[in-house]
C-alpha cells in the first residue's frame, strides 16, 4: 500500500496534463496500490480566491476519493483574509493540513506571515507543506518565471515551533548537506521525494536525514506517477525501509489509519 502525500487536482495553468480529470487521477493512483494520497489544488497557485479554491477541493475530493484523497488547504499569509480561509480549511473543511507555496504567492521565508502561518497551523495539529518550486525553472512559461524559494531561514523558524509538523515539497538542488542535516533535527520536518533524480541520490537522502523522514510524494500528475514509484522499489533498500517510505512515514505523521482499498 502506498500514501502518496503530493498529488494535485483541477488544471496545471500551463499545459493539459494526462489524467488531470478527478476520476482519472483516482483510477490511476488505485492501479498503483495508492490507499490515500494529499491533495492541492493547482488552482490555489495562481488564483485569488482561496476560499473557493478550498472549498471545490474538499468537494471533489469527497465526490471522487471515496477516502482515498486527504484535501489540502491553499493558504496565501500576504492576502487580508488569509486567518480565515486557514480557520476554514480546519473547521469547516477538517482538513488534515495546508499547502504553502511562497514563491507564487509573492513572499518568502523571511516574512512574518510565514511565521505567523506555521505558528497558527501548528496550534491547530494542521500538517503543512512547503512548497519551495513547482517545476524547473527552464520549462517555465517565459512570461511567468518563478524563482525557487530560499530555505536558509527555515532551520530558525522550526526550532521556534514545537508542535509543528513540516513536509518540505520540490526541494532537489535548494537542500543538500548541512542546510538539510540542520532542518531534520530542527524539529518534526519530512522530506518527499518527487523531484529527486538518481537511486544513489535516495539511498543518501535516507543516511543524511534517516529513513523515518522520507516520504513518498510524486507531484503527479504535472509528474510521471511511475518514476516516483519506481525511484524507491530500485533503490536497493529493505522492504522495511520501502515500507516506511510507501506509507508508514506518513500514517505516523498524520494519525491516520489505513483507507479502503
Amino acid at each position: 500500500m502506498i500514501v502518496d502525500t503530493n498529488v494535485n487536482l483541477s488544471r496545471w495553468p500551463f499545459r493539459r496534463l494526462p489524467d488531470d480529470e478527478p476520476a482519472a487521477l483516482v483510477a490511476r493512483l488505485r492501479r498503483h496500490g495508492v490507499v490515500q494520497a494529499w491533495a492541492g489544488s493547482f488552482d490555489g497557485i495562481l488564483h485569488r480566491d482561496l476560499a473557493g479554491v478550498n472549498e471545490r477541493l474538499a468537494s471533489e475530493c469527497r465526490a471522487h476519493g471515496d477516502d482515498l484523497l486527504l484535501p489540502f488547504g491553499s493558504v496565501n499569509p500576504k492576502q487580508p483574509d488569509w486567518r480565515e480561509d486557514l480557520r476554514r480549511c480546519h473547521e469547516e473543511h477538517r482538513m488534515t493540513g495546508i499547502r504553502l507555496h511562497p514563491n507564487y504567492h509573492g513572499y518568502d521565508l523571511r516574512d512574518p506571515g510565514f511565521a505567523e502561518a506555521l505558528s497558527l497551523a501548528a496550534a491547530r495539529g494542521l500538517v503543512v507543506e512547503l512548497a519551495l518550486r513547482m517545476e524547473d525553472e527552464r520549462t517555465q512559461h517565459p512570461l511567468v518565471r518563478v524563482a525557487p524559494v530560499d530555505p536558509a531561514p527555515l532551520p530558525v523558524l522550526i526550532g521556534r515551533e514545537p508542535k509543528l509538523r513540516l513536509v518540505i515539497l520540490h526541494w532537489k538542488d535548494l537542500l543538500r548537506g548541512e542546510l538539510m542535516r540542520r532542518l531534520a533535527a530542527a524539529g518534526e520536518v519530512y522530506f518527499e521525494i518527487s523531484t529527486l533524480e538518481g537511486l544513489g541520490n535516495f539511498t543518501r537522502l535516507i543516511e543524511d536525514v534517516s529513513v523515518e523522514r522520507v516520504l513518498f510524494g510524486s507531484n503527479f500528475p504535472l509528474f510521471n506517477f511511475e518514476s516516483t514509484l519506481f525511484k524507491v522499489r530500485e533503490a536497493g533498500v529493505s522492504e522495511a525501509q520501502q515500507k516506511a517510505v510507501f506509507e508508514g512515514n506518513a500514517r505516523r505523521l498524520t494519525g491516520r489509519g489505513p483507507a479502503r482499498a
